[in-house]
C-alpha cells in the first residue's frame, strides 16, 4: 500500500468498475461486486487489493499470492489460486497502469494558489486554477495555461509559453521555449539553454549566437536534471508523447518525433533527427547530423556514428545491427577460449 503521507488514494472501487475502466472481462467465478481498496504486488497484496501478472517468470508468485484480484492473460488463469477474482486482458501491464492511475490520479489544481514570494511580471498571463509555489519567477510576456503547477524556485524566462495542465518541478528553468499541454517537467530540468556552438579558430573559439527556440509538444515527460539546448537557428523540437528519462542531454537543432523513449544518461548531439517511436537505451549516444528512422531501437551504451534505418535494432560502439554485434561477441569469446587452451 502506498504511503498516505505522499499519495492520495481515490478508492475504493468495485471490481466491475475497474474492469469496465480498462475494457477487459472478468473470469466466470469472479465477484463483480468485490470492493477493491488498493493496488499491490503479487507478493504483498492483501485480499482487498489488486495485482497483476505480466511476465511468466512470476507465475510462482501468482500461485502464492494473497491478492483478492489479479490482472493477467487468460492463458495464465489456471495458475491463479482458488478463490481469486481475475481481470482477463491481452495487455495486463497497461491495464494495471490504468487502474493504478484510477486509484492514484495525478494531483491537479482545483483553485489558484500563488505564494507570497512568487514574482510575476506585470505583462505575464497566468491561467485559472494554477499553483505557483514559493520562489517562482515568471518573466515578461510569459503565458501560462490553465491548471499548471510550478514547484518551488521554478524560473520561466521572458516570452516563454507553458500549455495547460503542465507541471514543472522544483528548481527547473525554462527559456526561449514553448511547452505544450499536459507535460511533466521534473526537478532541475534546464530547457532552452545556449546550444554548444562555436567556431574553432587557432587564436580562440568564437561563439555562434544560438537564435532558435525549444518547441515541446503535448504529453511530453522530461526527467530530473535533463537538459535541452535551444536551436542555433532552426528550433530544437520534441514531439508529442515523448518520454525523456533523468540526466539526458539533447543538443541544439535536434528534431525528436512523437512517442520516442530516451533512457537515462543518454545524449543526442546537435542537428540529429530521431523520427517517431525511436527507443534509446541507457547511456547510449547519437552522433551529430545523422538520422535515426522510425521505430529504430538503440541498445544501452551503444554509440551511433551513422544513420539507422527504420525498425532496425543496433548495439555496440560503433553501433552495428544487433545480430552482427552478438555474432562478434561470440567470435571474441571463441578466441578467448582458444588462447586459454594454448
Amino acid at each position: 500500500m502506498a504511503d498516505s503521507r505522499f499519495f492520495l488514494n481515490a478508492g475504493p472501487f468495485t471490481l466491475q468498475e475497474l474492469c469496465d475502466h480498462v475494457g477487459a472481462k472478468l473470469s466466470d467465478d469472479s465477484n463483480p461486486d468485490l470492493v477493491v481498496k488498493d493496488v499491490g504486488s503479487l507478493e504483498d497484496a492483501k485480499g482487498h487489493e489488486i495485482s497483476f501478472l505480466d511476465n511468466k517468470k512470476y507465475v510462482s508468485a501468482l500461485a502464492n499470492t494473497s491478492a483478492g484480484v489479479c490482472i493477467l492473460e487468460e492463458k495464465f488463469a489456471g495458475k491463479a489460486p482458488k478463490g481469486i477474482s481475475l481481470i482477463l486482458t491481452s495487455k495486463p501491464y497497461k491495464a494495471y497502469a490504468l487502474i493504478a492511475q484510477k486509484f492514484y490520479p495525478s494531483i491537479s489544481a482545483s483553485s489558484s494558489s500563488i505564494h507570497a514570494t512568487a514574482v510575476i511580471a506585470e505583462t505575464a498571463t497566468v491561467g485559472e486554477n494554477c499553483v505557483l509555489s514559493a520562489g517562482v519567477i515568471v518573466g515578461n510576456n510569459v503565458e501560462i495555461g490553465d491548471g499548471c503547477q510550478l514547484a518551488p524556485n521554478v524560473v520561466i524566462h521572458d516570452g516563454c509559453r507553458v500549455g495547460e495542465n503542465t507541471s514543472i518541478g522544483a528548481n527547473a528553468t525554462v527559456e526561449y521555449s514553448f511547452i505544450g499541454d499536459n507535460c511533466e517537467i521534473h526537478s532541475g530540468v534546464r530547457i532552452g539553454n545556449r546550444g554548444f556552438g562555436f567556431a574553432m579558430e587557432p587564436d580562440g573559439y568564437v561563439n555562434v549566437p544560438q537564435l532558435g527556440r525549444v518547441i515541446i509538444g503535448n504529453n511530453v515527460e522530461i526527467g530530473a536534471n535533463s537538459t535541452i539546448d535551444r536551436g542555433a537557428g532552426p528550433d530544437t523540437v520534441i514531439g508529442d508523447g515523448t518520454k525523456i528519462d533523468n540526466l539526458v542531454q539533447i543538443g541544439h537543432n535536434v528534431q525528436i518525433g512523437k512517442q520516442c523513449v530516451i533512457v537515462a544518461q543518454s545524449g543526442v548531439a546537435g542537428s540529429s533527427v530521431l523520427e517517431d517511436y525511436v527507443v534509446m537505451g541507457a547511456q547510449s549516444g547519437i552522433n551529430g547530423h545523422i538520422k535515426v528512422e522510425t521505430g529504430a531501437r538503440i541498445a544501452g551504451k551503444a554509440g551511433v556514428m551513422r544513420s539507422v534505418e527504420a525498425g532496425q535494432s543496433v548495439a555496440g560502439a560503433p553501433a552495428m545491427p544487433i545480430k552482427d554485434f552478438f555474432r562478434l561477441c561470440t567470435i571474441w569469446q571463441k578466441q578467448l577460449k582458444t588462447k586459454k587452451g594454448n
